[in-house]
């Protein structure tokens, strides 16, 4: 069992660089079809100052940062023992291609189901720009299998 202890933990911050061709690529490779994603101009017509990042764009940004499996190491859990449960969004302000953010995360909550066959691990994360503007919050929910 994860002990509760860790509840309130300061994850740590993962500073993410979004370049053009990435949330291009990203964008594609969930089937997004709206152009403001993968041409410059039709994201600035659309009021953008350049390509915004896909919805789920940031929760992947961060996974490559490579913080979740230190959480998970620092945690003591298997990363074979893992499945990503859910995550949300909230969008402050846009986030676009050029902009550097800072994600900040924590863990929220842990709990347990079924006995504890089953561990909760939940993350809130918030987002700021190369400003220190808040532009996002985010949750996840990692489940652990035992």
């Amino acid at each position: 069992m994860i002990d509760k202890k860790w509840i309130g933990h300061e994850v740590g911050s993962s500073v993410l660089p979004l370049e053009r061709g990435r949330l291009m690529f990203f964008a594609k490779a969930i089937g997004e079809t709206n152009p403001i994603y993968t041409d410059p101009a039709a994201a600035r017509d659309a009021g953008y100052a350049d390509l915004p990042a896909p919805p789920t764009f940031l929760f992947a940004a961060e996974l490559d940062s490579g913080a979740m499996f230190g959480l998970l190491d620092l945690l003591g859990v298997p990363h074979a023992k893992v499945l990503h449960g859910e995550e949300s969004f909230e969008y402050l302000s846009p986030v676009v291609a050029g902009d550097t953010v800072t994600v900040s995360s924590r863990i929220k909550n842990l709990y347990d189901k079924k006995g504890g066959a089953l561990e909760f691990i939940e993350v809130e994360s918030s987002v700021v720009n190369q400003r220190g503007e808040p532009v996002a919050r985010m949750r996840s929910l990692t489940v652990v299998r035992n």
